[in-house]
């Protein structure tokens, strides 16, 4: 017992000193004494570890506060990679990331309504490329995934969108890529994504991240945390209903739920509808699609203008009851449907002040993220990391 108390003590070190390395470009040894509280002796001892596994180096002298130039410590961002995922679009994303959350290397795999077992064959078909790239080692794959997910087991409850129940995936692809493999919720990776890698959060700001795109979920970042609640389900807010009386029939069985009403795949099918009603309102011939959407809404046509807004006025309602519940400053939207820019953005602002309490409202901010397609599979890497044996035990 007191040899594995001993081990998790080193071990917490450990990533107590490499994370203070990963957060600073470069820093010093005693400065990274002073930041942990863990002694001068310590501390060199593992960053001797961390430079023998290539892990960290030096790279240059820092200024004399007294006495000698301290020698200046930084990642090496290259040592190590990570595999995301994104299997929330109409494509697979993939890419390949080093420490500091930089692409090198991206790829797509059209999805062309594939599901179930064929579904998963694309997913096969895109780790196939990855996996071969000449970044290496790979520390993991890390995956985000519509649909309700068992984090701590790697499975996929129910996908709808993809035809998955119960799906061991984690289990899966371990056994094929003999590699650690990290499964969440697209959503909840968004929220990573946006925490770790946008500029101008704290480490302490509490954060929800709404992503909107053919379906509509949220990641809660709580007390420097993901939140998932006691079930690993929370963020399901695209299945809270706002049209209660005569909502249109939602994927999830119920009616008026939110993704009905705001989420790209309502607006496409709205957006369908109104140009059998309205001829002239899209070029004839011309495929409705979200690019078709975007394009029209921007010349100003009225019809489509005031259909695109409503979706912002009900995504502002859905932010004023979280705003209401947890009393969080900071949301963040996500997805494709903030391509519609300031226009979009600022009807949902002015929703959420028409409906919030003063008090509330005037301490919280709405606004984009800033990592646009690239959320997901970054937040996803980033839990992949933090959860990794191998980057906290290389050796």
């Amino acid at each position: 017992m007191e040899k594995a108390t001993r081990q998790h003590t080193k071990e917490h070190n450990r990533a107590l000193v490499l994370r203070t390395i990963v957060t600073n470009n470069s820093i010093s040894r005693a400065e990274i004494a002073r930041i942990t509280r863990l002694t001068r002796t310590t501390v060199s001892d593992i960053v001797s570890d961390l430079m023998a596994e290539g892990l960290v180096n030096e790279v240059g002298l820092g200024t004399s506060l007294g006495g000698k130039n301290p020698i200046l410590l930084s990642l090496v961002e290259d040592a190590r990679f990570l595999i995301g995922l994104d299997l929330a679009q109409r494509e697979f994303l993939g890419a390949v990331f080093n420490l500091r959350g930089k692409i090198r290397f991206m790829t797509r795999q059209p999805v062309n309504n594939r599901s179930g077992k064929e579904a998963l064959d694309a997913i096969y078909e895109i780790l196939d490329c990855l996996v071969k790239t000449s970044y290496q080692p790979i520390m993991g794959i890390g995956i985000g995934t519509p649909g309700l997910v068992n984090t701590s087991e790697g499975v996929v409850v129910t996908a709808v969108n993809l035809d998955w129940q119960n799906l061991p995936l984690a289990n899966l692809l371990e056994e094929r890529y003999h590699l650690p493999v990290y499964v969440l919720n697209d959503s909840q990776a968004a929220a990573m994504g946006e925490y770790n890698y946008g500029e101008g959060h704290q480490s302490e700001d509490n954060m929800i991240v709404i992503n909107a795109r053919q379906g509509i979920g949220a990641g809660l970042i709580i007390g420097h945390q993901l939140f998932q609640g006691d079930g690993g389900f929370s963020g399901e807010i695209g299945h809270i209903v706002v049209v209660p009386q005569g909502g249109q029939r939602c994927r999830c069985g119920k009616f008026g739920c939110l993704e009905t009403v705001a989420s790209t795949r309502a607006l496409l099918q709205q957006a369908t509808e109104l140009a059998v009603h309205n001829k002239g309102v899209f070029p004839e011939g011309e495929e409705i699609d979200f690019a078709a959407i975007l394009r029209v809404f921007e010349q100003g046509e009225p019809r489509v203008q005031k259909m695109v807004l409503d979706t912002a006025r009900h995504m502002g309602f859905a932010i004023s009851s979280l705003i209401g519940t947890l009393n969080i400053h900071k949301i963040v939207l996500t997805g494709d449907i903030t391509r519609f820019g300031k226009p979009w953005l600022d009807v949902v602002q002015d929703t959420v002040s028409q409906n919030t309490l003063s008090m509330l409202a005037g301490n919280t901010r709405v606004e984009f993220g800033q990592m646009g397609e690239n959320s997901v599979i970054l937040g996803a890497s980033a839990m992949l990391a933090d959860n990794s044996p191998l980057f906290f035990d290389a050796r």
